[in-house]
């Protein structure tokens, strides 16, 4: 039922159809007598759907208000497929140029799963072949095929399943699962990457300096990404499963997808800036649902170094940044015991971890390392030195050291255990 609305609260958007002609002279036409002219038809934001000469003419004469049809839309392409079918049935003829853009607008925002009957849609409301239809937009349906795929490849490597993917791609999870089982062939482009041969030194000692941090996030303790990829050379090969429960800033990510290793990484508290990469999953509480287990080949844990790092991610006690030391112990060997359970042999468990001395009570020097393998009972693999420089101690430091003959703390263990 037709309903008067301002002629100043019409919205014309040249945005969507900016190449439907306009005739003056119909304009004026209908101008001359405004109360034989059928309302227009406009969405529930007032956007126009058909009657931009009618609705003109009401504007050329100064008039107020005009009758309207309101229609609901659903989207900007719902709105362009009702002003192509009005259009089509008594406006001013579009032109195949025309029909072709307007094709691809409205099937681009078309889901997957709808796209073959939308063409025959579009056949049918431009008047034109089905063959007309598949050829304009073929370049669409590939261009959205390697975009989908891409973006499944991601989602694969982050360990999401083919149910998580499929909501998040509109695609039916048998589709993903086809595509998924696809992807143990790596793609030709990574292959050289993921197998060190660019952008690598191979690490060949147990000492491993880095004068400077890679650049990358600022997060507090973030790891350094030159540490991750020796392990992902060492210790996995493409497309292996890397687990990193304290991602910190995502340098495991970044490295990980870099590699082509397929990596599930959590956070306490997820960094806003990559909340949509960093799951937020606080491993002392339990350690995280894998759907498959036997994939993971790396568990790499870079935790807060109990009291150098209290306070720097938040107050609550049961941070392992603020535990008491006897306590800290437990829940990290507890993880590490818990991770060694679930991982297939032949796997292998690193920790990234420095003595703790300048914020220990008394300046006491805490052996972190010392206390780990008195509890975890695995098998070493390797122990690395991963000295930090000495620009790591300010002056105060120094004067401290002087004054009470003590050394000052540069080193950093890796401990890699192997599961058995």
């Amino acid at each position: 039922m037709p309903q008067d609305i301002l002629v100043s609260a019409v919205v014309y958007r040249h945005d969507l159809y900016p190449r439907i002609e306009t005739s003056a002279v119909t304009v004026q036409k209908y101008a001359e007598d405004l109360s034989v002219l059928p309302p227009i038809e406009v969405n529930q934001h007032n956007e126009l759907i058909d009657g931009w000469h009618r609705w003109t003419a009401h504007k050329k004469c100064g008039a107020e208000t005009l009758p309207a049809i309101i229609t609901t839309t659903a989207s900007d392409a719902h709105l362009l497929e009702l002003a192509i079918e009005r259009n089509a049935s008594h406006g001013l003829q579009l032109s195949q140029e025309d029909k072709r853009d307007m094709a691809r607008r409205i099937y681009h925002a078309t889901a997957e799963r709808d796209r073959d009957e939308k063409k025959k849609q579009l056949a049918k409301i431009l008047s034109v072949s089905d063959r007309a239809i598949r050829e304009w937009l073929s370049r669409v349906d590939k261009d959205s095929k390697d975009a989908r795929n891409k973006r499944i490849f991601e989602l694969w490597l982050a360990c999401y399943t083919d149910a998580e993917i499929a909501a998040q791609t509109d695609l039916s999870e048998e589709g993903v699962r086809k595509i998924t089982q696809q992807m143990a062939d790596l793609p030709e482009v990574g292959k050289t990457a993921a197998a060190h041969l660019t952008d690598f030194q191979v690490p060949l000692y147990n000492v491993w300096r880095q004068q400077e941090k890679t650049p990358g996030s600022g997060h507090f303790g973030n790891s350094e990404v030159r540490w991750v990829d020796n392990l992902l050379y060492l210790y996995t090969d493409p497309l292996d499963t890397v687990v990193d429960p304290f991602a910190g800033g995502g340098s495991t990510i970044d490295i990980c997808k870099k590699r082509f290793r397929r990596y599930w990484v959590s956070d306490r508290k997820p960094v806003p800036e990559r909340a949509a990469q960093i799951r937020e999953h606080d491993v002392t509480a339990g350690l995280p649902s894998l759907a498959r287990w036997q994939d993971v080949k790396l568990v790499y844990l870079d935790p807060p170094y109990w009291k150098q790092a209290e306070g720097q991610y938040s107050n609550d006690p049961s941070d392992l940044a603020n535990m008491p030391l006897e306590k800290f112990n437990q829940a990290l060997a507890g993880t590490i015991n818990g991770f060694a359970k679930k991982l297939s042999s032949g796997a292998v468990i690193a920790l990234l971890i420095q003595p703790t001395q300048w914020k220990a009570p008394e300046r006491q020097y805490t052996d972190h390392v010392a206390d780990m393998l008195r509890l975890i009972k695995l098998p070493l693999d390797m122990r690395i030195s991963c000295p930090y420089e000495s620009q790591q101690c300010n002056a105060q430091m120094v004067e401290w050291s002087k004054a009470n003959k003590k050394l000052l703390v540069l080193s950093r263990e890796l401990v890699v255990w192997k599961v058995t």
